[in-house]
């Protein structure tokens, strides 16, 4: 996953400087149709038929960071289109995005489907 511009920009403010900065109190997993790029735009994530974010929880282990459980969002009520891209929210609605990554296979959610992602197949890495 790329951490975007602004969480980089709260790292280096916690880091360097003595501006505070606020940690997210929950981490929300987002699914988009396009990258969402470094901006954080969320234009691309997904709305309606029964789509919302999932909770996600991690766990540390030296550099990286790996979800704990699975996350399972909710049986698609219609067509979610062709999902690409996922990414970190600080929020359930709305909020700032932490950090997002193209999925290594795309995944088209029609009626019915219900998208999972086991425990540990969610990967950040710092290099």
């Amino acid at each position: 996953m790329s951490f975007t511009n602004a969480f980089e920009t709260h790292v280096l403010n916690y880091l360097f400087t003595a501006t505070s900065v606020t940690r997210p109190t929950a981490w929300h997993l987002a699914l988009h149709t396009a990258d969402p790029t470094e901006s954080g735009s969320s234009s691309n994530e997904l709305s309606g038929n029964g789509y919302t974010r999932k909770v996600v929880s991690w766990t540390v282990s030296g550099n990286n960071c790996s979800n704990t459980s699975a996350v399972e969002f909710p049986t698609a009520t219609g067509s979610w289109g062709t999902v690409t891209h996922v990414s970190v929210m600080d929020a359930s609605t709305g909020g700032n995005m932490i950090a997002s990554s193209a999925l290594s296979v795309s995944k088209a959610v029609t009626s019915g489907d219900v998208l999972r992602f086991n425990a540990g197949e969610l990967d950040i890495n710092l290099d």
